[in-house]
């Protein structure tokens, strides 16, 4: 018997009726922050192979924090690095937030809600808006003779401070660390590319030559310092890492498979994968990196249940999937406007082609009917299920975990 947390503050128990209990969930090895407001103060102290902020700033600089979709306790870091800014030197009055109002899952909250009053009320805090050109700025031309357009936030610093938010490297839509700065703060077509059905090739030519672009972006930026999270699970922090790009990619790495990494020793008939925490987390992209994860345990013709506090409704790729009587059909469409839910749809229905796919969640029963997929409306729904099969693996966190081929 084991249990699950899935949600903001919820469990369901697994127990299959025969055969070996189930794996019992070993992700995020180790233990997430109590404070990661303390713990990005301390990684800006002595950032990794790069002088501190005293010494790499001046009071006059005009310094953009590009904050990704998708970062744990943005607020909290947010705050600690302004805070850190300001006793380094640097003008409160220099210091922008930008951050994405992209169409996504859920609305974003104030990322400078806990900033101090007094920094609040001087430093800059931008929305953007991949569809407005208007607060855009050309960069430069790119391979192919195409404008690079960026905010004109970015464009106009003295200094570009990322915070992101690691993945697998392998994750669809993932791009590196320097995905928050670009394509997260381009233009809407720009953003569209990256959409693309062959980033789900993950180590394919594509995703590796869309990897390189960005980065391409980041250099002609200047970006060189960056700040890097290592997710915990359940909107939680496992590590803050502040420094040189390059030297946190590879100890962001390090430390995020120590993490996530969880061997597939044997597939199973069932597999069960929670996604965890506030509503920040209870996302189709989740959802659909979940169903991912998940198709790397099951076996095939299994069976893959993902449980969460999803509520939002599908998005446009989503609801073509649920329309079209022909699922080929419909991911030919996707493939051609790439809308934004377009990388979990496909993900959706990559896993629908090969296992039946339950989903718990808060969505109406109707709607998760009309995607092909199995609606359980309560846990012991799901614990009934585990019981009809002799073999069950348990995913906690599962959007973040890094599949290992024993």
């Amino acid at each position: 018997m084991a249990v699950l947390r899935y949600g903001n503050n919820s469990s369901v128990v697994i127990e299959p009726a025969e055969g070996p209990g189930p794996d019992v969930p070993e992700t995020p090895q180790g233990t997430p922050l109590a404070d990661p407001g303390e713990a990005t103060s301390a990684a800006l102290l002595e950032p990794l192979d790069y002088p501190p902020l005293a010494k790499s700033t001046t009071p006059g600089d005009r310094i953009v924090l590009a904050l990704d979709r998708g970062v744990p306790k943005a607020e909290e870091v947010t705050a600690a690095v302004v805070h850190a800014l300001v006793r380094s030197g640097v003008g409160a009055d220099g210091i922008t937030v930008l951050f994405s109002q992209a169409d996504g899952d859920v609305e974003t909250e104030d990322p400078c809600r806990l900033v101090d009053a007094d920094q609040r009320s001087r430093i800059r805090v931008l929305a953007h808006d991949p569809a407005d050109r208007k607060p855009l700025a050309y960069l430069a031309a790119g391979e192919a003779g195409e404008a690079i357009l960026v905010s004109r936030a970015l464009h106009d610093a003295d200094m570009v401070l990322p915070i992101g938010c690691l993945r697998d490297d392998l994750s669809a839509g993932y791009f590196g660390i320097h995905g928050a700065v670009y394509p997260t703060f381009s233009d809407t077509k720009t953003i569209q590319r990256f959409r693309g059905l062959g980033s789900l090739h993950t180590s394919g030519d594509r995703k590796r030559e869309l990897t390189e672009r960005v980065d391409h972006v980041a250099w002609l930026l200047g970006v060189n310092l960056t700040i890097q999270i290592v997710p915990g699970g359940g909107g939680r922090i496992m590590h803050v890492l502040a420094g040189q790009s390059d030297s946190v990619r590879r100890r962001g790495r390090e430390l995020y498979d120590a993490a996530w990494s969880r061997t597939v020793s044997r597939r199973a008939g069932l597999v069960v994968a929670a996604i965890e925490g506030p509503a920040a987390e209870q996302t189709w992209e989740n959802l659909g990196q979940a169903l991912q994860v998940a198709g790397s345990f099951v076996e095939d013709d299994g069976a893959i249940a993902v449980c969460c506090d999803l509520s939002t409704r599908p998005g446009p790729a989503m609801r073509r999937l649920a329309s079209e009587s022909s699922r080929a059909e419909s991911m030919r469409h996707v493939s051609r406007h790439r809308q934004v839910d377009a990388l979990p749809a496909a993900q959706l229905a990559h896993a629908l082609d090969r296992n039946k796919v339950y989903l718990l969640s808060r969505l109406a029963p109707s709607t998760v009917d009309d995607l092909n997929m199995v609606p359980l409306e309560k846990p012991e729904e799901l614990s009934r299920l585990a019981r009809q099969h002799s073999s069950c693996t348990l995913l906690s966190n599962a959007q973040y975990i890094t599949p290992v081929m024993g």
